[in-house]
């Protein structure tokens, strides 16, 4: 159960003692390195449960539905910003293109532990950063007048390792973006803002909506960081996890204006260059945030919340 104020924990300390029960109770397996760990038949039937829970809740307006290997062509990563805003956080896939001569260097290289991933040349693909950005190059043109739904998920890669079990290295989204004027962007945001909670709420979890901003890089990303949270375009949904001190952000909205309308050259029916919003879910998190509030065995749930999950 939650920690009352005058048992909390400092955050590092808290974070590895979650982890630690996780571990011990088999639900995370560590892979070595800091935020990438292998998964339990358990944990998996709790986020798959929460991913259907959320499929019968989507509103009934029609929604595309679309499933992503979070691989992003480097040509379309390229178009957007992220590598000026979230220089830290990218990802690139590198692989070997030499002949048998340069192989045979670089295994010389690793035999003598030298550095032979200078060896290894960038392919055209990137590790995507959020589920939604595999959608926007497939939605390039003009939009019909009721704009476009579209139900996602996918794996997103972010290296930020950390000894928190809520903020990992590849983690799984599931994300509801709306395409279209100005107008439909707020109101799928506004909608799912309200139905995210209640979403939440369901499963026994009593999050929080509160104003936020993206961790942008550097000086410049500073006042981006304050401009988008003065506008309000982004909202995080948080409940304590592994930490009282710092609660964790389980699922998000964002309200982009119309910067993947640019990006991608998406049109809204008028013309206009089209505006979009989603709402993102953090899966494992939601997972993690069910263990830490309900217990690390879900036969012993409450009744309610395993009804609304399914199990």
């Amino acid at each position: 159960m939650v920690c009352d104020s005058t048992t909390i924990l400092p955050a590092s300390v808290a974070h590895q003692q979650f982890l630690d029960e996780l571990t011990a109770a088999g639900h995370l397996t560590s892979l070595g390195v800091p935020g990438v760990y292998g998964y339990s038949g358990v944990f998996e039937d709790v986020l798959e449960a929460f991913d259907r829970l959320t499929t019968r809740r989507v509103p009934h307006a029609r929604t595309e539905k679309m499933r992503f290997a979070g691989l992003l062509s480097r040509e379309d990563y390229l178009k957007t910003s992220q590598m000026e805003n979230f220089p830290d956080l990218m990802g690139s896939v590198h692989s070997f293109a030499g002949r048998e001569r340069e192989h045979m260097a670089m295994l010389g290289k690793r035999e003598r532990d030298e550095d032979w991933t200078q060896d290894l040349a960038p392919t055209k693909v990137m590790l995507t950063p959020a589920c939604c950005y595999q959608m926007y190059p497939t939605a390039t043109g003009t939009l019909p007048e009721a704009g476009r739904t579209f139900d996602l998920r996918s794996p997103v890669f972010r290296h930020e390792p950390s000894i928190d079990p809520c903020r990992t290295q590849i983690f799984r989204q599931r994300e509801f973006v709306r395409l279209g004027n100005p107008e439909q962007a707020l109101e799928h945001r506004g909608l799912w803002l309200a139905l995210g909670k209640d979403i939440l709420n369901e499963v026994g979890l009593d999050v929080e909506i509160v104003p936020a901003n993206d961790p942008f890089f550097g000086r410049a990303g500073r006042v981006m960081a304050s401009s988008q949270k003065e506008q309000e375009l982004k909202h995080e949904i948080i409940i304590a996890v592994s930490s009282e001190e710092k609660p964790t952000a389980i699922a998000s909205t964002n309200y982009h204006l119309d910067y993947f309308g640019k990006a991608f050259d998406i049109k809204s029916a008028n013309g206009e260059i089209a505006h979009s919003a989603c709402i993102g879910f953090g899966l494992e998190r939601i997972t993690l945030a069910l263990f830490k509030h309900h217990g690390l065995d879900p036969d012993h749930w409450p009744r309610e919340v395993k009804d609304a999950l399914g199990l």
